[in-house]
């Protein structure tokens, strides 16, 4: 799977529809290498040393997979959603939440990113949305082909919207193009405010991202202005949203860009918000 990381052995991938957990495709391809090496000590050896660009070849491959699903989730008019974080960031609560408000307007589905268990695919499940686990087992992201595999497995129709709960992680999800639309990142400002120092390929790849958990602001040393002006030096392009996934405040600007308006907007009157407006 991914060498360019280290993450661990492709053969522990698994998919499968939370409903029927028991139906997990697999795919397995062991390697056995075995290179016996004779040496003669009377013939001196001269060693050259060559440096193989192997994470470009692996990015190079994972990267005409993706281009094959944009492709795909284009002919047939589906928003393709990459939401990534580092663990605990809340981005299940905040899918659940938007599920439970927008699901059936968005006609959302979910494939959803987890080392092992299905824990966070029940949470989609209970408000009603399909949703398709995959179990990466040592992986640490998602990549074009296991999203390829999600996606028939989730069948979305044309014209909906898929969010892609990618495996929690401020490091490699970064750097696989999976075929999506958009990148979404989120951070809690329980995690302190200088992720974008620390991890700067994941901030210059996201099209959005999201402060989370601002209904604790108040308790955390959290610099708000400070990781917008950080994040914004190594990409000047990317939107942002500070909410809290838990008590709603803010969730209009994130529905407002769901909706295409864009956080970029000076109101937040777009058609979504109207809707959900009491």
């Amino acid at each position: 799977m991914c060498t360019t990381c280290g993450c661990g052995d492709e053969t522990n991938i698994r998919v499968s529809t939370v409903e029927e957990p028991s139906s997990a495709l697999s795919a397995g391809h062991p390697h056995e290498h075995d290179h016996p090496h004779t040496h003669d000590d009377a013939h001196p050896h001269v060693h050259h040393t060559e440096t193989i660009p192997l994470e470009q070849s692996l990015l190079a491959k994972n990267e005409l997979l993706a281009a094959r699903n944009r492709g795909w989730l284009e002919g047939r008019g589906i928003r393709a959603l990459n939401v990534m974080s580092s663990p605990g960031a809340g981005k299940t609560t905040l899918l659940v939440r938007t599920l439970a408000d927008l699901g059936e307007r968005l006609r959302a589905g979910v494939v959803e990113g987890d080392q092992e268990t299905s824990l966070d695919a029940d949470r989609i499940r209970a408000v009603g949305r399909p949703v398709v686990q995959i179990n990466t087992g040592a992986g640490c992201h998602l990549d074009a082909d296991m999203l390829r595999r999600g996606l028939d497995a989730l069948d979305p129709a044309a014209g909906s919207t898929v969010f892609i709960e990618n495996v929690g992680n401020l490091v490699c999800p970064a750097l696989f193009d999976l075929g999506e639309a958009a990148k979404v990142v989120v951070v809690s400002v329980t995690e302190g405010d200088d992720k974008p120092q620390k991890y700067p390929h994941m901030f210059r790849a996201a099209d959005l991202v999201i402060i989370n958990k601002s209904d604790l602001l108040p308790y955390v040393d959290f610099d708000v202005d400070g990781f917008r002006r950080r994040a914004r030096q190594i990409n000047p392009r990317t939107d942002f949203l500070v909410l809290s996934a838990t008590t709603g405040d803010g969730l209009a600007g994130w529905y407002d860009w769901l909706d295409g308006t864009g956080s970029r907007s000076s109101t937040l009157t777009g058609s979504l918000t109207e809707t959900l407006s009491p």
